[in-house]
């Protein structure tokens, strides 16, 4: 197949193209030439050729189409049409169609073949050819594929809005009733569990709270866990001082506005300095282990003193007892270290009691990397470090990498990404336990890298990797509570046959299957990713906009997240559209204009994730507005030429 086949040579055309598609006109007799002069057979003869090169594309991949799911053959054969069609360069095709005041096939993803059919039967017609009969295209049966997929996928849809939402599930949920139940009312459709956070006790707490919430509120909510997958990320760092710190909130002058708020819980309910894992633990800024039975004589109206860390004198005032515990309040900074002393003083100034604060976990002290660092990744677990320097000699810093198998694809010269491309190096050197690399951006005054963090080789030829004995696992899990199931770093059909015989292997081959496209190769490989998936029922893409953009490059993120789209509509697939939607709004409360356009956008998805943040469920309200609202005006590319308010004025004016 010639890729330039379908090419017009016109120059007159050219010299027309910026005006030709956007002038609205429907042209009978462009640039004043009669139909009869053989130009209109000659691009029926071109909208032909391309009709061939997808019934030729059609008998190569017969094999792969048969292969899929009775239920996605006819979705099979038009992603295969789309793949053949878009081989080739049709601008300029496209243009002289425009001209002509037909289709400029702009939006022929979802029925390549019935659009082109169509605009060679009104072609011929024009030019009085009369070898194809006159017939309306039907185009509506593939909308109603995507819809009833999207239905089998996420539930109906509601609210008056085609986009479903979804939301990533804090850790802090598994013990929070009241939070998963005001998600699923403010309108969140599917809830996402990431399985490379937290453990199955977790999760099945996450899972318990949203089918209760489901029947308190009347509402379906469909549960997705992801696989961890194979992602490479940084390993345990040296642990620092075990010490937590509270702080009260100023003004601009310095004056307290909020006093810091200390929990104070028997010792062996802190597991964490913040109590996260912990449901009995009282709201505060900072969570303290102290003796039980100094805990159980304490009253609100008492008062606590200590020397912190510093060597300061702190005072705190108990505001408030209950069965958790004890919530005290500070006008000052304080830092307190395992064993710790610290002074409870009853009411009225009687008796004071001492008791010691427990064990801290360790602060993990972060490797700061300036550019110019060396920086060593390393098999085995020995927990990483910041450079040794001892007078002008520097040992590097390093750290270990979770995923060492990857080393042996690596080359010198290639380029390393960290924490979501915060800070970037490239590849001096390789061995079969060793990295060496030297950074190349970091902020000015230093980048922190911190434990767990991902890894990205943007450029290296790695190895195609499957599921991990970790996901295994964890599948055992999940098809007994997830409605879906996430395939993170999709990016080889073995590695998408791999999770289909393990869901057959525990009798859930029903369960939907989500391709989370994250990497380069992912997305270079989609279309056999997507063939190959869909040989189960149902399942759907995911867009990783985040990790997309590091393996990518920023400047790529739309194009490439446009593509995937397409795709995904000649499939007649799915999309979840993902990562830092409304971000600025959920963490603060405060929208920016950028990110409000960007969930404008994303109403061309039949879903959309948010991450979680102090504002999730403002930021779910406004997301399932702006959806409603866009719903009216375009369908995923189609625009929908509703009436618009905004003519009133110029209409009255006339009138």
């Amino acid at each position: 197949m010639k890729r330039d086949a379908t090419m017009v040579d016109d120059p007159q055309m050219r010299e027309d193209q910026e005006g030709a598609m956007g002038d609205g006109k429907v042209a009978s007799d462009p640039d004043g030439v009669h139909p009869d002069d053989g130009r209109l057979a000659a691009l029926y003869d071109k909208v032909q050729e391309l009709i061939e090169r997808l019934q030729e594309a059609e008998r190569r991949f017969a094999a792969v189409i048969d292969s899929v799911d009775a239920r996605y053959r006819e979705s099979a054969r038009n992603l295969v049409h789309y793949v053949a069609i878009r081989h080739v360069d049709l601008r300029e095709l496209q243009i002289e169609l425009a001209r002509w005041g037909l289709s400029s096939l702009g939006r022929m993803e979802a029925h390549v073949m019935e659009t082109l059919q169509a605009v060679a039967s009104v072609l011929d017609r024009l030019a009085g050819q009369g070898h194809e009969p006159l017939e309306a295209a039907q185009f509506g049966r593939q909308r109603a594929l995507l819809d009833a997929r999207s239905a089998d996928l996420f539930g109906e849809a509601a609210d008056g809005k085609r986009v479903r939402i979804m939301v990533t599930l804090p850790a802090e949920s598994a013990g929070d009733s009241d939070l998963i139940r005001q998600l699923v009312e403010a309108g969140t459709d599917c809830v996402r569990i990431n399985c490379a956070k937290d453990d199955a006790s977790a999760w099945r707490r996450m899972v318990d709270l949203v089918r209760r919430a489901e029947i308190d509120t009347g509402r379906s909510c469909r549960i997705l866990m992801d696989l961890a997958g194979p992602k490479p990320r940084t390993g345990a760092l040296r642990a620092g001082p075990k010490v937590t710190r509270w702080k009260p909130r100023r003004d601009v002058t310095g004056k307290v506005t909020s006093p810091a708020r200390v929990a104070f819980v028997p010792a062996m309910h802190a597991s964490s300095p913040a109590g996260d894992s912990d449901p009995k633990a009282p709201a505060a800024d900072t969570v303290l282990p102290v003796g039980a039975d100094w805990l159980r004589r304490a009253e609100a109206g008492d008062s606590l003193e200590l020397r912190d860390a510093r060597g300061k004198k702190r005072r705190l005032d108990v505001v408030k007892k209950q069965p958790g515990g004890i919530v005290a309040e500070s006008d000052q900074t304080g830092y307190v270290t395992t064993g710790t002393s610290i002074r409870r003083i009853a009411r009225g100034g009687e008796g004071a009691v001492s008791t010691s604060i427990g064990e801290l976990p360790a602060v993990e002290v972060p490797i700061v990397l300036q550019t110019g660092d060396l920086l060593i990744l390393h098999a085995g677990e020995s927990p990483g470090r910041p450079a040794l320097r001892a007078g002008d000699k520097v040992d590097p810093a390093r750290v270990s990498c979770t995923a060492p198998e990857l080393f042996e694809d690596l080359r010198p010269g290639e380029p390393v990404k960290f924490d979501d491309g915060k800070i970037e190096g490239v590849i001096e050197s390789v061995s079969a336990d060793e990295v060496t690399v030297r950074i190349t951006l970091a902020r000015e005054r230093g980048s922190k890298l911190r434990a767990d963090k991902g890894i990205n080789f943007p450029e290296s030829r790695l190895k195609a990797r499957g599921l991990t004995p970790k996901d295994y696992r964890d599948l055992d899990f999940i098809v007994k509570h997830a409605d879906l199931v996430g395939l993170s770093f999709a990016e080889s059909r073995e590695g998408v046959r791999a999770l289909q015989q393990a869901l057959v292997d525990r009798d859930a081959a029903g369960i939907g299957i989500m391709l989370k496209i994250e990497t380069r190769r992912g997305f270079s490989r989609l279309p056999h990713l997507i063939l190959e998936a869909m040989k189960s029922y149902p399942i759907s893409v995911m867009i990783a906009r985040g990790d997309l953009a590091v393996e990518c490059g920023w400047e790529r993120t739309a194009e490439v997240q446009e593509e995937i789209l397409w795709m995904c509509e000649a499939a007649h697939v799915p999309v979840v559209w993902a990562t830092q939607v409304l971000e600025g709004l959920a963490n603060s409360g405060i929208p920016s204009r950028a990110e409000i356009t960007d969930a404008a956008m994303a109403e061309r998805a039949e879903c959309v994730m948010l991450n979680k943040g102090p504002y999730i469920l403002t930021a779910i309200r406004s997301l399932s507005d702006v959806l409603t609202r866009m719903g009216g005006h375009q369908t995923k590319k189609t625009p929908l030429l509703r009436y618009l308010k905004l003519t009133d004025m110029m209409i009255d004016e006339a009138v």
